[in-house]
């Protein structure tokens, strides 16, 4: 009651702006925020950020961060006690396909993040970022885990982003990134080389390392048992960082 009582009496403090927003995240998170600055932030793109005293922008990316490795876990942690008979490359694979920047984009769509997103860049131009709709997300997250904890967020994940996906599709349904980048090396003209920097391990268990040149300039590595899954993660890399559909 207590707790009711304060969220009340901050909430008319608010501005006009302020109550828009806390209205949003309230329909998007399932509750009313306790700390409305956190989200304010992770709204707030580096192309429109404000400069601090000491120089550094004050923008959503350590938000981003934060949200990134809280997603990543607790995604993991789902797919490891649905499939308790899959291996780590399954649960990994899988799991990249849910995170990625693409799936994300969908999902921030989805859920009504996307129109903040819009009207927080009001006259700029937001396709000029391709991922900014999937970095928010996971700004969110990390706000939301900062202001109400990992149990609030993993309700969250679970309940309004993994939703969203259709898993056992995801598990039939394998993208062949590799083939994916080549094709897009050869739609923009860009010589593409798989080179094969590291094997370790032994005669059992081994670890290739591949990393992927674009134009003589290191993109992205992947490591794997083999060297064709070393490739493929390199790939899958590759594809994430060039912002290329998955």
């Amino acid at each position: 009651m207590r707790l009711s009582r304060l969220l009340r009496l901050q909430a008319l403090l608010y501005n006009k702006n302020e109550k828009r927003l806390a209205a949003s995240i309230k329909h998007m998170v399932g509750s009313k925020p306790f700390n409305l600055s956190l989200y304010k932030l992770a709204i707030k793109h580096a192309s429109v950020a404000e400069e601090s005293i000491n120089g550094l922008k004050i923008s959503n990316e350590r938000l981003e961060f934060l949200g990134d490795a809280v997603l990543g876990t607790i995604v993991a942690e789902f797919l490891f006690i649905k499939f308790p008979y899959r291996d780590e490359g399954f649960l990994t694979e899988t799991r990249s396909r849910i995170v990625n920047r693409e799936a994300l984009n969908q999902i921030a769509v989805k859920i009504g993040l996307a129109k903040l997103i819009n009207e927080e860049m009001r006259g700029r131009n937001i396709n000029a970022h391709k991922s900014i709709y999937g970095d928010t997300l996971e700004a969110l997250v990390g706000a939301i885990y900062l202001d109400r904890g990992y149990a609030f967020t993993k309700n969250f994940i679970l309940k309004r982003i993994i939703i969203h996906f259709d898993v056992d599709d995801i598990i039939n349904t394998t993208t062949n990134f590799k083939s994916k980048l080549i094709e897009w090396s050869q739609k923009e003209s860009k010589e593409i080389d798989f080179e094969l920097v590291s094997v370790s391990g032994n005669q059992r268990f081994k670890e290739f390392l591949v990393q992927i040149i674009i134009k003589g300039e290191p993109v992205a590595e992947g490591k794997g048992p083999t060297k064709k899954k070393a490739e493929q993660e390199a790939s899958k890399n590759a594809c994430e960082k060039l912002n290329i559909p998955i």
